[in-house]
């Protein structure tokens, strides 16, 4: 299963306990395939380096070493804007477009309005959790 993870629902997985780190284990363990763009990786990168300054016990390096090894990374075009209250949603996407994947996993507001996009399912974390993987067993 493809799938895009926002910045916060991935930084959220790595600090905390609950539905984010449930899908970041279920990445790590190879029950689901995430994918990132380049601009997706940069964030991902720049807000972690962010919050390392403030939680300096957590190590997010391994982290975003392993992203860039084991996620997908997809080039993903520019696509006409989708998202005008907030632009840079867009690269989720776009990535999600290009990445061929079946579900965004996200808790910005923006994204969940859509609910889908192009057939690509939109779902907050805890949904995503209770449809996909607790019948699986990755809790």
């Amino acid at each position: 299963m493809r799938i895009i993870l926002d910045t916060n629902v991935f930084i959220s997985g790595i600090f905390f306990t609950g539905p984010p780190y449930q899908i970041v284990k279920a990445w790590r363990d190879g029950s689901v395939q995430l994918l990132v763009s380049p601009s997706i990786l940069d964030e991902h990168q720049r807000i972690g380096a962010e919050l390392a300054l403030q939680f300096r016990d957590v190590d997010l390096k391994p982290f975003l070493d392993l992203l860039t090894i084991q996620a997908e990374i997809v080039l993903a075009p520019t696509l006409p804007a989708v998202i005008p209250d907030d632009p840079s949603d867009d690269k989720f996407l776009e990535a999600a477009v290009a990445g061929n994947a079946s579900y965004i996993i996200s808790g910005d507001k923006h994204l969940l309005k859509l609910s889908e996009f192009q057939g690509i399912q939109i779902l907050k974390p805890k949904d995503f959790v209770q449809r996909y993987l607790a019948s699986k067993g990755n809790k």
